[in-house]
């Protein structure tokens, strides 16, 4: 049987961070789909899902990313439906510290309650615990190098972005 995860995010932007944890799933099980989501706690995006569906490809191309990766986005309702649709029994979950892990817990019992999805928590290399998309939104905004932290297509799309 084939073991099937889906890494759900925001991914605005994609980060070097995040695909650590998507590569560090695709070792772990058969098949990972990255899904962009909506998330209805963030009010504004900087790339719209069609682009970051596109610099998240772009991006695990650029890296050599294994062939079991799926990119894709969900808009039409609860995670764990998509999760039933593809027939996923796993999420996986970067998190870098115990606020993540607080915030994530409570989403993790209802998608295992609603589904028996059961949610992985993947930590970062720790050179990229410090990184998240929104710090690296507000960086690129005010002028500063953020190179270090994302793929290249998304540092040039971040460049075009502001500017």
């Amino acid at each position: 049987m084939t073991q099937i995860a889906v890494v759900p995010g925001s991914f605005d932007p994609v980060t070097l961070g995040h695909l650590d944890v998507i590569g560090r799933a695709a070792g772990l099980f058969d098949e990972v789909h990255v899904l962009v989501v909506h998330n209805p706690d963030k009010k504004t995006a900087m790339f719209d899902a069609v682009d970051r569906v596109r610099l998240i490809e772009e991006s695990l191309a650029e890296t050599d990313a294994p062939a079991n990766i799926r990119v894709g986005e969900w808009t039409a309702g609860l995670l764990v439906d998509y999760c039933r649709q593809v027939g996923a029994t796993v999420l996986v979950k970067g998190v870098r510290s115990g606020e993540d892990v607080a915030y994530e817990t409570p989403m993790a019992i209802m998608n295992r309650h609603l589904a028996d999805v059961e949610t992985v928590f993947l930590l970062p290399e720790a050179s990229r615990a410090h990184v998240s998309s929104s710090l690296i939104r507000q960086v690129a905004t005010l002028g500063g190098d953020v190179s270090p932290y994302v793929p290249v297509v998304v540092d040039e799309a971040l460049r075009n972005a502001v500017g």
